[in-house]
């Protein structure tokens, strides 16, 4: 059995200002259980898509009972691969995520979808979708539950982040938006001509 989530919601701000907002989300003061980020691979193709890659390491305090599933000494940090793809011809930033490590005891996949809502001016609409899972014989139900409620619990505190991200660029000091950034990493990363890597989303 695996646990599903579906969440839909608007944001109140344009398709640009999102997306930019998006790669200056950490830190914030609602994320503070993301300790580091960084990009492992970044790529723009030949219809101007912006693919990247980035490592993120995260920590969560577990309850009393999931103490029992980790032996002693195992890190309680959590790596996270982050996979997104920034479509500016359709307008839209796809993110997958997925932990590389205690997948045994809990494995949360997550996509997120940021979409400029044509009926909507203004506003950029996001899906998010994930997916959780154990493999604890006996015990994947509740660890599944927990995962659940946590995940709720995490996505209330990643949305006050990227709004936090959104003000900051309202600010009188705001930085380049997307379409200026793209344009000067396309021109760098072609330059590079980095190499794929073997399993990229």
């Amino acid at each position: 059995m695996v646990k599903y989530f579906c969440s839909k919601a608007d944001i109140n701000s344009t398709w640009e200002q999102v997306v930019s907002a998006f790669w200056q989300r950490y830190p914030n003061p609602f994320s503070t259980h993301v300790l580091t980020e960084d990009v492992v691979y970044r790529e723009v193709t030949a219809d101007n898509r912006l693919l990247s890659r980035r490592l993120l390491m995260k920590t969560n305090r577990l309850p009393r009972w999931a103490e029992r599933f980790f032996p002693s000494g195992m890190s309680r940090s959590v790596y996270i691969i982050e996979d997104s793809i920034v479509d500016p011809v359709n307008r839209s930033l796809t993110i997958y995520t997925w932990n590389l490590n205690h997948t045994t005891l809990m494995s949360v996949e997550e996509r997120c979808v940021f979409r400029d809502a044509e009926d909507q001016p203004a506003t950029t609409r996001l899906t998010r979708e994930a997916w959780i899972s154990s493999g604890i014989y006996g015990f994947s139900r509740p660890i599944q539950e927990f995962g659940l409620a946590r995940f709720k619990s995490n996505q209330v505190k990643a949305m006050r982040g990227l709004e936090h991200a959104l003000s900051n660029l309202q600010g009188p000091t705001s930085p380049r938006l997307l379409r200026d950034s793209v344009k000067d990493a396309a021109k760098t990363l072609r330059a590079s001509a980095p190499q794929k890597p073997p399993q990229f989303v």
